[in-house]
């Protein structure tokens, strides 16, 4: 199994984490993923998603995240775009200077950069990318 692809177009509402939850238990399934790369890749996705609805669509449900799941030569790679106005990820503050350390916001980007083994923003900073290589034994 060289190859998988997978897309979803979910509403901007809580509830549709379940949805991508449950396409991301199906593909690493399918591919069989290591119980390790399964929980960086689930959290980081779930992060993504998060922040797509409620930063990128301000949990407006007719506003759509758009996830595409790839997984080609054991490397699994997921994008998630929102129809927000998109943001500037270099603006955020380190989570981890102590300055930062009582900020709620700017942790997920953290984490999702921590988890994954590439992460990449588009130009107008409302889609996400992030790879993880190496996801089967």
């Amino acid at each position: 199994m060289a190859k998988m692809y997978k897309r979803l177009k979910v509403e901007s509402k809580m509830a549709s984490l379940r949805i991508v939850e449950n396409a991301i238990d199906e593909m690493t399934g399918a591919i069989g993923i290591n119980q390790d790369n399964y929980g960086k890749i689930l959290v980081a996705t779930l992060e993504a998603v998060n922040n797509a609805i409620k930063h990128g669509n301000k949990e407006v449900p007719e506003k759509l995240v758009d996830v595409v799941i790839e997984y080609i030569d054991n490397e699994l790679r997921i994008s998630v775009t929102d129809q927000g106005e998109g943001f500037d990820p270099s603006r955020i503050p380190d989570p981890t200077l102590p300055s930062n350390i009582e900020e709620l916001s700017g942790r997920g980007v953290f984490l999702m950069s921590r988890l994954s083994d590439a992460i990449t923003f588009n130009e107008k900073g409302n889609s996400v990318t992030m790879s993880f290589k190496e996801v089967t034994d």
